[in-house]
């Protein structure tokens, strides 16, 4: 058996004897010294140890959320109906959508962006509308022509009061001229406006009563505009209430919409209309000139455009009264992302985030300055930024999102003015890893710190160089002695 003194020689800590050691204040401060130092030195290692460090690489996009791409927007118009606002999409491969309804909201608002009342529903607006054949006959004029005073005066006689409001040079408020008279001397001869005294229909040149059609925020034509005595002409800081006609425009379905409009008003009491369950093609109009769009849409992650713009199939614009100035809201692309997972995401990269919704809050306001038919245009560069951080030694998708760059810029066109965003999606994407660190690193680090900040401070405190020589009586024998722990001994043989 290996016996202990022979173990006992290998040991390469000897204690020195107690009795032949002695403390000082000098060792004392040194010691006090070092235990700062180690414990200052460990504090900074596990600081270390607990930051998150990260490497950032350029990659090919492998996106795992489709070939489609989520655009979410709310955006104010101050100039713009509810009743013609079209949200409509395109891209480089041929898709062509217009007038999206399905994922779109609006609602009224002021020139002041306050929100006059509940959610405008457009509903369901035919692809064609109907016009009659008379273009051609000799029009027999059968409207009452308003101005200013004279419909302020009617629409507080007549129960209903039902107005055309034309522009001469429209192409779709000439074909429904003729309809419109024929049905104007139709019911003036059933419904008489002094025997009977229940409706009237009239008509307004928006040309000459530019005031009177602002008022009733008229941006279309033509429009048929429903005004009920009592309950429609309410004004509140230049709202109305009143409804707009979208139905067919052939004289046969002019007055059928009429004659449902009358008998829902008794003749014997000329009551008013307040509710009207007639079966008519018509729908609250906009009960104030803007209008605030929001919702999403989903386009193909290719080139395209997301255009918002006045449209209508049977309605003319005049190019020059058209102000597309806008503000934007919101503005961001790809999935919603929580506050809370935002959070999360910034611990690994705190400048996360400054760019997914740049353009919110901005104002793109057209002050004539470029006269009329100003189209404003936002061109976007899209740039997919995937963080990945490391949990149970997997790797797990942190948060997705797309940020982008913005250039706008306004200018005149010979076409309707709109509101033009271009995308473009990079084919590229950043890719942000978390840097997982090794904990066996780390208790390397800490004794590595202990052992050295001990190894210095000894050095320190002997009061002796680190080694020194011994001779024994018999100077045949000497012994290095280092560090006042290792004891080395050799033979020095003399020669005569």
């Amino acid at each position: 058996m290996i016996s202990s003194s022979k173990i006992k020689s290998v040991d390469f800590y000897r204690k020195i004897p107690r009795d032949l050691t002695e403390a000082s204040l000098s060792g004392a401060g040194l010691s006090i010294i070092a235990a700062l130092a180690m414990m200052f030195l460990f504090g900074m290692e596990m600081s270390n140890y607990f930051t998150v460090s990260t490497s950032t690489s350029v990659i090919v996009d492998n996106s795992s959320d489709g070939d489609f791409l989520r655009i979410d927007f709310n955006m104010s118009f101050p100039a713009l109906s509810c009743e013609f606002a079209s949200v409509d999409v395109s891209d480089v491969l041929g898709t062509n959508r217009l007038n999206i309804t399905k994922t779109i909201r609006k609602f009224s608002i002021d020139q002041h962006l306050r929100p006059t009342g509940a959610e405008f529903h457009s509903g369901p607006v035919p692809h064609s509308v109907k016009h009659g054949d008379e273009v051609d006959e000799e029009t027999v004029e059968g409207a009452v022509p308003l101005n200013g005073v004279s419909f302020d005066k009617l629409s507080h006689v007549y129960p209903i009061l039902v107005v055309n409001f034309f522009a001469p040079w429209c192409y779709w408020s000439i074909r429904l001229k003729p309809s419109w008279e024929k049905t104007a001397n139709i019911i003036r001869q059933r419904y008489d406006p002094e025997a009977d005294g229940r409706i009237l229909l009239a008509k307004v040149d928006c040309t000459e009563e530019v005031d009177l059609c602002r008022r009733h925020h008229i941006q279309g034509y033509p429009s048929i505009r429903i005004f009920r005595k009592g309950s429609d002409l309410r004004e509140d800081h230049g709202h109305h209430e009143h409804e707009s006609y979208y139905g067919d425009r052939d004289t046969e379905t002019l007055v059928k919409a009429m004659e449902d409009l009358v008998a829902s008003i008794p003749r014997e009491n000329q009551r008013l209309a307040l509710e009207d369950k007639s079966n008519i093609t018509k729908r609250p109009a906009p009960l104030t000139g803007g209008c605030r769009i929001e919702g999403y849409v989903r386009v193909k992650k290719v080139p395209g455009n997301l255009i918002i713009s006045a449209r209508s199939g049977a309605h003319s614009f005049d190019t020059s009264k058209m102000n597309m100035s806008h503000v934007i809201n919101h503005l961001s692309f790809g999935k919603t992302i929580s506050p809370r997972l935002l959070s999360d995401a910034k611990r690994l990269i705190p400048y996360l985030g400054r760019s997914h919704d740049r353009l919110n809050g901005r104002l793109f306001i057209n002050h004539r300055d470029l006269d009329a038919n100003v189209t404003i245009e936002h061109y976007l560069q899209i740039v997919k930024t995937e963080v990945v951080t490391r949990k149970s030694s997997r790797e797990h998708t942190l948060i997705e999102e797309y940020e982008y760059t913005a250039h706008s810029s306004l200018a005149q066109s010979i076409y309707i003015p709109v509101v033009k965003f271009h995308f473009e999606l990079s084919p590229m994407q950043v890719l942000v890893t978390e840097n997982p660190k090794s904990f066996s690193h780390f208790l390397t680090n800490v004794c590595a710190i202990i052992g050295g900040v001990f190894t210095v401070s000894i050095l320190a405190a002997c009061p002796k160089p680190p080694f020194f020589f011994t001779f024994t009586r018999n100077p045949r024998s000497l012994v290095f002695k280092f560090a006042g722990s290792w004891d080395i001994g050799f033979n020095i043989t003399q020669y005569n």
